[in-house]
């Protein structure tokens, strides 16, 4: 039996509340599977699980607030079932009888074993029939002025979630102005990021680089292949940018990592975290797992569902804790030059600025072309000033060849 329990969302998350269970006792799970949503100064965070088996037992109740590490259930893996098969096959030893009858005890009333909490069942007004919706659900949905029973539940037993109430708010369009995004507390958001913030500068030194690139042939490569295909499909910039900075991490993977208890963890792969403005305020960083692996349609589709699901509050457990490396993009504002904080325990963060048309030399002769400024600030307890030069040289002579990407 193992347990589940409330994960790390970073280094500034200390306890976490439980808003809804996806799952009951006797659901099989396997790795990967969401089961859990928990609420901290982040937003709704969707929590994965990283067990094949069954779960045996729900340890914490809905809007419980729970330090990080409390197990929240308990799991019977697929290995322990297996186990338990194999023992059950095996012959037993011979007992010999009793020398006298057993006296008979009465049993005693069993406790009650501990179940999943209910769902809260809710009858809206003109129903025919009540609807079974989890806390989290109800909540949205009053806040909103959802019908409950017009929506078909996807949660055990036909159960209304958090993300059936979110999807018909987003089928409906519903044209209102809020403060607030779905799940997300900005201002409680707003203390968490200035608490990392803080630790970062207050105990991280950090020392900065910048380097500009010529973006020429990454710009006239990207025009060609978007011409070929509709605007879904289309290619961003900062897909290129990213998978670059992926790349070029893993030939200098002293970037990539983590520093903690007084020493460097290199990383044993590059999940680069992606800085994502939230709208009414607010950002987040959550990584795209495996980012060299993917080819650049896969990533532009992985960062355009990332964005989506941040900005409503339904980033997972994993994309929060998983980032080695983030990447900060302000070119869309105008912003040319962009100096990161480092997010802890990371050691790395790059900044992208707006690409630019500069005088700049090519063969010896001077043309307009269009120029990014990238940034590096990294901590100088891992790495110094060489390394990470070399390092941005690399991404530069990476986005010269951008059909290699």
């Amino acid at each position: 039996m193992v347990d589940f329990r409330m994960p790390s969302l970073g280094a500034d998350m200390e306890a976490g509340t439980l808003v809804e269970w996806l799952v009951k006792p006797g659901d099989r799970v396997k790795r990967g599977d969401i089961v859990a949503v928990v609420e901290t100064q982040k937003g709704a965070i969707e929590v994965e699980i990283f067990e094949n088996g069954v779960v045996e037992q729900i340890l914490v109740d809905l809007d419980k607030k729970v330090p990080v590490g409390t197990p929240l259930a308990k799991v019977r893996t697929d290995a322990e079932a297996k186990a338990g098969m194999a023992e059950a096959a095996a012959p037993l030893p011979a007992v010999p009888p009793p020398a006298a009858p057993p006296a008979v005890i009465l049993p005693t009333a069993a406790p009650p074993s501990p179940a999943a909490p209910a769902p809260l069942i809710v009858t809206p007004p003109g129903a025919p029939g009540r609807v079974r919706v989890s806390p989290a659900a109800r909540r949205l949905a009053e806040t909103r002025g959802v019908n409950l029973s017009a929506i078909k539940g996807s949660g055990p037993g036909g159960e209304v979630v958090l993300t059936d109430v979110e999807q018909s708010l987003v089928a409906v369009a519903v044209p209102t102005e809020r403060k607030r995004t779905v799940g997300l507390d900005l201002a409680a958001m707003r203390i968490a990021i200035a608490a990392a913030m803080a630790r970062s500068k207050r105990e991280i030194p950090h020392y900065y680089l910048v380097h500009q690139f010529a973006m020429t042939a990454a710009e006239k490569w990207l025009a060609r292949t978007n011409a070929k295909r509709t605007p879904d499909k289309r290619l961003l910039m900062s897909a290129l940018t990213v998978k670059a900075v992926a790349l070029a991490v893993r030939k200098f993977p002293i970037f990539n990592g983590f520093y903690r208890d007084g020493r460097f963890e290199p990383a044993a792969n590059v999940h680069v975290g992606v800085a994502i403005a939230l709208r009414g305020g607010g950002l987040v960083a959550p990584a795209i797992r495996d980012t060299t692996q993917l080819a650049l349609d896969d990533l532009m589709a992985r960062m355009r569902d990332l964005v989506q699901r941040a900005r409503a509050g339904r980033i997972r457990s994993s994309e929060f804790s998983d980032p080695t490396i983030t990447v900060s993009s302000m070119g869309e504002r105008g912003v040319e030059v962009l100096y990161g904080v480092i997010y802890p325990p990371q050691v790395a963060i790059l900044g992208i600025g707006q690409i630019v048309e500069r005088p700049w030399v090519v063969r010896g002769k001077i043309a307009p072309h269009p120029v990014v400024t990238v940034t590096l600030s990294a901590d100088h307890r891992v790495s110094d000033g060489h390394a990470g030069a070399l390092f941005l040289a690399e991404i530069d002579r990476l986005l010269q060849e951008p059909d290699k990407l």
